[in-house]
C-alpha cells in the first residue's frame, strides 16, 4: 500500500508503459531528452488557436471522464488508463507521454503531492484527493488543463482549499489583460490566497502553451514583481494554475525526479485552464463544450 504508517504517500509500482497507435502524430520532443526550443512569441494567428481550443476540449473532456471514475477504491494508474484511452480515442497524444522521459499519459498528485505525481497502483482512500493533470497534443498544437478531485467526503478545511484554488485560478485569470505585466496575475492569486493565510507554491508556475507543450513564458502565481514582467499581448495563450497549501510553500522532490510534494506534508490543491487574452479580455480554452 503506497501510503506510510503516518498517512504520507510513498511510491508505488508503476504499470506498463502506455502505448499510442502509430497514426496518431506525435509532439516533436517525443523520444527526445529534452524538447527543441520554442519558435515564437506566445501570441497565435486565429486558426491556431482553434487548434488549442480542439487539443484543449480532448483533455477537458478526458478529465471528465476520469472525474466519473473517482472513488474510494481506485487506482491512480487506474486515472491514467482513462485519460490515455479517451485522448487516444480522439486521434490526439497524450502530451506527457515522453516528455523529458515521462511515462505516463497524466499527472496524478495525491494530497501533498504538488504537482507531477507519477500514476501507480496507490489506492485513493474516503477523503483523499487528487489532482489531475492532462495535455492533449492535436493537430500541431496541445490544450493543457488540470482539476482537483474529492476522493468521497473530505475534511471541511480540504474542502474550502479546493474551493479557493479554483476561485484564486479564475481571479487570476480575470486579471490577465492585454498591457499589463503576468506577474499581475501572481498579485492577485496570492492576495486572495493570504486571507486564508494559504501557502502559494512559487517554483512551479503557469507557462506559455500552444505550438510547445511549455514555450519558456512563465507566469508566476505569487507577487514576483518587479520579475516576470512580460507584457500581455492579445492573443497571447498560456496556462494559469495555481498551487495552493494548507502549510508551507516550500516543497521537496522525489528521487523519481517528477514527484514533488510540500515540504512539511499539508495538503494543497490546484486547478488549470489555457487561456487566450483578448483585447476586452479572456477565452477559456480548455472546456468540454
Amino acid at each position: 500500500m503506497p501510503f506510510d504508517s503516518h498517512g504520507h504517500l510513498v511510491p508505488g509500482a508503476l504499470p506498463a508503459g502506455r502505448t499510442v497507435p502509430s497514426s496518431i502524430a506525435r509532439p516533436p520532443y517525443v523520444g527526445l531528452v529534452a524538447p527543441p526550443k520554442h519558435e515564437g512569441d506566445d501570441t497565435y494567428a486565429e486558426h491556431e488557436i482553434d487548434r488549442i481550443r480542439a487539443a484543449g476540449r480532448i483533455a477537458s473532456r478526458a478529465l471528465d471522464a476520469v472525474g466519473e471514475a473517482v472513488r474510494p477504491g481506485v487506482t491512480t494508474a487506474e486515472l491514467d488508463r482513462i485519460a490515455h484511452e479517451y485522448v487516444v480515442s480522439q486521434g490526439a497524444y497524450p502530451s506527457t507521454l515522453g516528455y523529458r522521459g515521462y511515462r505516463a499519459s497524466s499527472c496524478t498528485s495525491v494530497n501533498e503531492v504538488i504537482c507531477h505525481g507519477i500514476p501507480d497502483d496507490t489506492v485513493l482512500r474516503e477523503g483523499d484527493i487528487v489532482n489531475v493533470d492532462v495535455t492533449a497534443y492535436l493537430d500541431g498544437f496541445h490544450g493543457d488543463t488540470n482539476r482537483t478531485f474529492r476522493v468521497g467526503a473530505v475534511a471541511e478545511e480540504v474542502d474550502l482549499l479546493i474551493e479557493r484554488t479554483h476561485e484564486a485560478m479564475l481571479r487570476g485569470i480575470r486579471a490577465a489583460r492585454p498591457g499589463r505585466q503576468v506577474n499581475v496575475i501572481g498579485r492577485v492569486i496570492e492576495t486572495y490566497a493570504k486571507r486564508f493565510g494559504y501557502g502559494v507554491v512559487r517554483d512551479f508556475t503557469g507557462h506559455g502553451v500552444g505550438s510547445s507543450f511549455h514555450s519558456g513564458l512563465i507566469i508566476p502565481h505569487y507577487d514576483s514583481a518587479p520579475v516576470y514582467d512580460d507584457v500581455i499581448r492579445p492573443n497571447m495563450v498560456f496556462t494559469v494554475e495555481p498551487m495552493l497549501t494548507l502549510g508551507t510553500h516550500e516543497w521537496d522532490q522525489w528521487d523519481d525526479g517528477w514527484t514533488v510534494t510540500t515540504r512539511d506534508k499539508s495538503i494543497t490543491a490546484q486547478f488549470e485552464h489555457t487561456i487566450v487574452v483578448r483585447e476586452d479580455g479572456f477565452e477559456l480554452l480548455t472546456v468540454s463544450d
